[in-house]
């Protein structure tokens, strides 16, 4: 029977397919600026205007779009913590160091052009926005499981998952905000996002071709208990319920576009390589996945009848 890696013995082993996915992320990887995506010409009118206060008026953005866009940078503001839990559950030395501090350069030009094109075109309230974050960054972000030896599992688990599902969001973000800009530079980043769940789902691959039944433990137990990052945010549940309802991100887009796509790809559910262990980390997934699918059609059954009541509404308000 094989025996589990340690946290060291994963490392190593895995660093030469780390070295590989860098080099091939770096190949790929586009670079760009955050000042070429933001109108900086609205600012200056905002600001010959005269006054400090912001007033919803300014705002091109839908109320969906304004939570949307606030969920999203509010996300990417917790770098730092993200920073921190990658560097301690991979390493700082060697490939996996590279990795750490090139992906943390990328993501911070997502905070870095979101805030700018936020507050150049009055998109939002930009003294609410600082307090969210303000409250957000102090109170932080930890990884949503206890880790234990096994914990680089469990995080590049998870991280591939949470880049896909973020890269959901951003691109559907880009749709509401009926804005070419903003819809240009939601696809930037969102094509980031992309990049970096490429690298983690290649990582993870190997990570089951290494240990089958200790990174299918990881892969399961992320997918039972996933939570988007920005869970614990102000007004994260009201977003997030909104965004729902709208079709930014929901429950059939989670199993549908993000966890499906990634266990295919890792072939779950034809590998033959998993022990009686293994077998039943897979069957508890394909009963949660049973459920999930059940919850996502419930969800869109009762979202369908709220929006027909709506548009009645709007309808009869009109006559």
């Amino acid at each position: 029977m094989p025996r589990d890696l340690t946290q060291l013995e994963l490392l190593i082993e895995l660093e030469p397919i780390a070295a590989r996915e860098v080099d091939r992320h770096l190949s790929m990887a586009k670079s760009w600026h955050p000042h070429d995506y933001v109108p900086w010409d609205e600012g200056r009118n905002f600001a010959e205007m005269g006054g400090a206060d912001w007033d919803p008026a300014q705002s091109r953005l839908s109320d969906v779009a304004r939570a949307a866009m606030i969920t999203n940078l509010l996300t990417e503001d917790n770098l730092p913590s993200y920073h921190r839990e990658i560097s301690e559950n991979f390493s700082r030395d060697g490939a996996w160091g590279t990795w750490v501090g090139r992906w943390t350069a990328e993501e911070n030009r997502h905070g870095i052009v979101l805030r700018d094109y936020l507050v150049v075109t009055r998109g939002v309230d930009p003294v609410a926005l600082e307090q969210a974050r303000m409250a957000h960054m102090t109170k932080g972000a930890d990884t949503p499981n206890a880790w234990d030896d096994t914990n680089f599992l469990l995080g590049v688990s998870y991280v591939t998952f949470q880049e896909l599902a973020t890269r959901v969001s951003h691109r559907n973000t880009g749709k509401v905000c009926d804005d070419p800009i903003a819809d240009r530079m939601l696809q930037r980043i969102a094509a980031d996002e992309n990049l970096h769940m490429i690298f983690y789902r290649n990582m993870c691959a190997a990570a089951l071709d290494l240990v089958p039944d200790q990174a299918l433990e990881a892969i399961s137990l992320i997918v039972r208990r996933f939570q988007m990052p920005g869970i614990g945010m102000p007004d994260f549940r009201r977003n997030a319920a909104l965004l729902a309802k709208h079709g930014i991100y929901d429950r059939r887009q989670h199993l549908d576009e993000v966890v499906m796509p990634v266990l295919r790809k890792w072939n779950v559910f034809g590998r033959t390589d998993f022990s009686a262990r293994g077998e039943q980390c897979r069957e508890e997934l394909a009963v949660f996945l049973e459920q999930l699918e059940r919850d996502a059609a419930k969800f869109e059954e009762r979202r369908d009848r709220i929006l027909m009541r709506e548009a009645a509404r709007r309808v009869a308000a009109e006559k």
